[in-house]
């Protein structure tokens, strides 16, 4: 008879519960994984997937535009929120039940109930009331946006959750915070028309990406006519008279908006699932301690994607499942590698960057060679549009290797995805450099920058 249950219990069906699950279950483990809500977590449900629905869904108004200078005569045009949101909600729908299915076709058994911890080894189903044991236990809950609830008003307030599923498109928004989740839907409110206010305490947006790109994004949303404040912050929100939100701030401004959006982080999805009673150690945000194996505090609890609060991201997640799987299921000991992640803001101009900024790299190496392009891209020509771009190479001078690389401009993050293979595999400036370029493309001017726009010597450019 076996010792336990289960060989595997998941707490958490998305994107990285789900990996480990399906493969552990591939293997031929005895599996159980359990969601309380859907199936696809944050990314499928109400994160990445929807939110670049969105963003194809915003982008529509300028190509109406732009299609002018090419000849085309497009007429009088129309956006219907309700229509988007039903074929959001068809995708998502296909989407989550792909999850399932591919859990169910390789012999997991799903649970929908909140499960929670009971013992190191014992896992409860809080709507039966039913336990289970198992031999391990895999923890991937996710994060939860921060519902700052310190602000009085937030109750008024959205987070990017509900913003997918407001009943009507406001006619105005303000939107608090500064990074990618605020950005991202700053631009795509704005290209669905609506008048965007974007309030962030810090002096620069997107404060933990290259300077260039940071700020080349600022001026381009400011000329599309996106509102931002910097350096305030809200401090209360309340009804206002005539209907809508009013939103005071630190400085005494009063902004109006039909709706307030608080974009302010995410916290770990760590509360009542009984860590403290089982002696699961978290840090002060609530995320759960892992060493290099996602092992927890506890013997045989495991800790996997934002939960740990190591990177948010959700191929992350995943191949934090698929590490987990080789060191305990295939005799293969494997880590995560967290070092040269590439990372995309779908901003409208889109942001794409992997490995250091300049800053970083300033710090890290005594000498550094930047290469920096800004143009005009050729379908812009046309269009009449003044968008510009930016690619940067950052390079450590000593061993001549391209530790850093950023692109502003449309397709910056399908650009980054593919920089991200040679720059992981180290390669020198000079590899950039014998490589052809595709002409016409914007992209060539990554292995068309032969000479270096400036160099840092010991923090200082020269």
């Amino acid at each position: 008879m076996a010792a336990y249950d289960y060989d595997l219990f998941v707490i958490g069906g998305g994107s990285g519960g789900v990996r480990a699950a399906r493969m552990a279950a591939s293997l031929g483990k005895r599996v159980a994984i359990a969601e309380e809500s859907r199936w696809g977590g944050t990314c499928v449900i109400r994160g990445c997937v929807p939110k670049k629905l969105f963003v194809y869904a915003s982008q529509f108004h300028e190509h109406f535009k732009d299609a002018a200078g090419y000849g085309w005569n497009v007429g009088e045009t129309r956006f219907d929120w309700q229509t988007l949101k039903a074929a959001k909600d068809t995708e998502i729908a296909r989407l989550e039940g792909l999850y399932r299915s591919g859990l169910d076709n390789h012999g997991a058994q799903i649970i929908d109930d909140r499960a929670i911890l009971v013992g190191p080894h014992t896992v409860q189903r809080v709507g039966s009331g039913v336990t289970c044991t198992a031999e391990r236990i895999v923890i991937a809950t996710g994060a939860l946006p921060n519902p700052h609830a310190a602000l009085p008003g937030h109750e008024l307030c959205i987070s990017s959750n509900e913003a997918f599923d407001l009943k009507t498109l406001p006619r105005s928004i303000l939107i608090a915070g500064g990074g990618y989740i605020a950005v991202e839907f700053a631009n795509i409110f704005h290209g669905l028309g609506v008048e965007v206010t974007l309030i962030y305490r810090g002096q620069e947006i997107l404060s933990r990406f290259d300077h260039d790109l940071r700020q080349g994004l600022h001026a381009a949303m400011e000329e599309k006519g996106i509102r931002i404040l910097l350096t305030d912050v809200i401090e209360q929100v309340q009804r206002a008279d005539g209907g809508g939100l009013v939103a005071t701030t630190l400085s005494g401004q009063s902004l109006a908006a039909d709706a307030v959006m608080l974009a302010l982080g995410r916290e770990p999805n760590t509360r009542g699932l009984g860590l403290e009673a089982v002696g699961v150690d978290t840090d002060e945000r609530g995320a759960i301690i892992v060493d290099a194996y996602s092992r927890t505090s506890v013997p045989g609890i495991y800790a996997l994607g934002d939960v740990t609060n190591r990177v948010q991201l959700t191929p992350v997640a995943i191949h934090e499942a698929m590490c987990f799987i080789d060191t305990e299921y295939r005799n293969q000991p494997t880590a995560p590698d967290h070092e040269l992640i590439a990372t995309a803001v779908f901003s409208q101009p889109e942001i794409g960057t992997v490995g250091l900024s300049e800053e970083e790299a300033a710090r890290c190496h005594e000498d550094v060679e930047v290469y920096l392009a800004r143009f005009r891209p050729m379908k812009a020509t046309l269009s009449g549009r003044t968008d510009r771009m930016v690619m940067k190479l950052v390079v450590d001078a000593a061993s001549r290797t391209v530790v850093g690389a950023h692109i502003l401009g449309h397709d910056a993050g399908e650009m980054a995805q593919l920089l991200a293979i040679p720059l992981k595999a180290g390669l020198s400036k000079e590899a950039f450099g014998r490589t052809m370029a595709v002409h016409p493309t914007a992209a060539e001017e990554l292995v068309t920058m032969y000479t270096p726009s400036y160099r840092i010597h010991k923090g200082e450019r020269t």
